[in-house]
């Protein structure tokens, strides 16, 4: 898939709902293949600035590629669980204008047998975003306990059958080390007793090891605070979610700092003393019918957007 056939999310949505200021300085924590980026830096002026981050080293490459003679950009490789860290070193704690999170798997990792996530493509079982450091889902796989490759599916898979499916894992793997990504998928599939209209039997667990491996929803309860310290008072937070794992913790993060300090019943304090420092900006987002109809990926996005008022 080259990058021209590669269709962010809610592209024009998200961008709209994060830039307020084209003077100001943003962060595109996932740049993936560059959709959003680009059209940021199209509505900058020559006084703004975007900082973009990306596990992933394609991304890293295709983002020196595309947009690497452009004084106004920077990208920096990790996870955006690192995000303070680069503030910092630009001295721009409490100066961000907004932060957008695309989370989860862009198309081109899906689309490339040998990157490890698609259960529907013959590949190497990875799944690492980034590939040069780490465990892969292989190793973990053919190593880890059946209760501790249960806990995953059920926690990050919300797999009803996850210790079935467990079971299956570690009876195929004493045969033979599981080590492709079909292989995997024949596994999990026979293990499932109770296969879903329209979705792979393998989906669920697929997305429980991805999240595992790449640390997903620790690096998002990591992100978001820091994105909150990192904001400038009326910077917005812009977070597009693939599955409710990630959309309840966004939605509990919002609404945490919507209310201000959980404080015990009856306690004597004003409204304004809460430390009330985010405000919901609008109801969800979802894609549209012809957002559907050209990228049918878009199926299960959901974007929030808040606004630091403190």
């Amino acid at each position: 898939m080259t990058t021209d056939e590669h269709l962010s999310v809610l592209l024009d949505e998200a961008v709209g709902g994060l830039l307020q200021d084209p003077d100001g300085f943003y962060i595109d924590g996932t740049f993936g293949r560059g959709g959003h980026s680009h059209n940021i830096l199209q509505l900058l002026s020559p006084k703004g600035r975007l900082l973009a981050i990306d596990k992933d080293e394609q991304a890293i490459v295709e983002a020196q590629a595309r947009f690497g003679s452009d004084s106004r950009f920077s990208i920096e490789q990790g996870s955006f669980s690192e995000l303070m860290n680069w503030v910092e070193q630009r001295n721009l704690v409490g100066k961000v204008d907004g932060v957008l999170l695309d989370l989860g798997v862009s198309s081109p990792q899906l689309d490339q047998a040998e990157r490890g996530f698609s259960f529907l493509q013959e590949g190497p079982l990875d799944m690492r975003m980034d590939c040069t450091q780490g465990e892969t889902a292989a190793q973990w796989i053919n190593r880890a306990k059946e209760d501790d490759i249960a806990v995953v599916l059920k926690e990050y898979g919300e797999e009803r059958f996850a210790r079935r499916m467990a079971r299956a894992i570690v009876g195929e793997r004493a045969k033979a080390p599981i080590e492709t990504t079909l292989r995997l998928a024949n596994i999990v599939a026979q293990a499932n007793p109770s296969w879903e209209k329209g979705k792979h039997p393998a989906t669920r667990a697929f997305q429980a090891i991805r999240i595992f491996i790449n640390n997903e929803l620790t690096d998002l309860d990591k992100v978001l605070q820091q994105a909150l310290e990192v904001l400038s008072v009326s910077g917005r937070l812009v977070v597009i979610s693939f599955h409710s794992l990630e959309d309840r913790r966004v939605k509990r993060f919002i609404r945490r700092h919507e209310k201000g300090d959980p404080l015990p019943m009856g306690v004597p304090i004003t409204d304004d003393q809460l430390n009330k420092r985010l405000r919901g900006i609008g109801k969800t987002i979802k894609a549209g019918d012809a957002e559907l109809e050209r990228n049918p990926r878009a199926r299960s996005a959901v974007m929030r957007i808040a606004e630091k008022i403190a």
